[in-house]
C-alpha cells in the first residue's frame, strides 16, 4: 500500500528519540524519500509529515500561484520556511527538534496518525479530541447526506406519510 493508515502511540527515549512506524516507513522507502519530510501544521498544534507525494502536493499549491505574489511567498514561508528533513537511522527512528516538538505539545509521546498521502504526528491527548470532534462531524456529515440522498430519490408527485 501506498498509503499512510491507521494510528500508532509510541514513546520517545531519554534522547528524544521516536521510532517511525515500520508500515509508514515502508510508505517513505517506495516514494523514495530519504527521511522524513516535517513541518508544523498550519491550522493544528500537529506535525505534518511525509514524502515525496506530500512535497508534490505542497509544490503544486505553491506554483498555483503568481511568481513572486504575496500568497506565494506566504505559503513557500510557512511551508518550506519551518520545515525540516528529518534523518530516519538505523532503528528507524528519528529525533524531533525542539521546534516541532512544541509547536506539537509532544513531552514523552507521540502518535502517528496516517492521512493517505501525509501523516500527522500528535501528542496523544490533542489526538484523542481532535478524533472525538471529527467523528462527531462525520457523522452529523453523514446523516446529512442520508437526508439528501432520500430526498433526492422520491418520484416526483410522491407524498409524505
Amino acid at each position: 500500500m501506498d498509503r499512510f493508515v491507521s494510528h500508532y502511540m509510541l514513546r520517545l527515549d531519554a534522547k528524544g528519540r521516536v521510532s517511525v512506524p515500520a508500515s509508514f516507513r515502508a510508505v517513505l522507502t517506495r516514494d523514495g524519500f530519504d527521511g522524513l519530510y516535517c513541518y508544523p501544521a498550519l491550522d493544528r498544534p500537529a506535525l505534518d509529515a511525509g514524502g515525496n507525494a506530500l512535497l508534490a502536493e505542497i509544490e503544486a499549491l505553491i506554483s498555483g500561484f503568481s511568481p513572486y505574489s504575496d500568497r506565494r511567498e506566504q505559503f513557500s514561508l510557512a511551508l518550506y520556511g519551518t520545515s525540516e528533513t528529518l534523518k530516519i537511522d538505523g532503528e528507524g527512528r528519528v529525533v524531533l527538534t525542539n521546534t516541532l516538538k512544541t509547536h506539537a505539545g509532544i513531552t514523552d509521546t507521540a502518535t502517528f496518525v496516517g492521512l493517505g498521502h501525509k501523516f500527522r504526528i500528535w501528542e496523544p491527548s490533542r489526538f484523542r479530541a481532535e478524533l472525538a470532534e471529527a467523528t462527531e462531524k462525520v457523522r452529523a456529515f453523514k446523516a446529512e447526506l442520508g437526508t439528501r440522498m432520500t430526498a433526492a430519490a422520491k418520484p416526483l408527485g410522491a407524498r409524505e406519510e
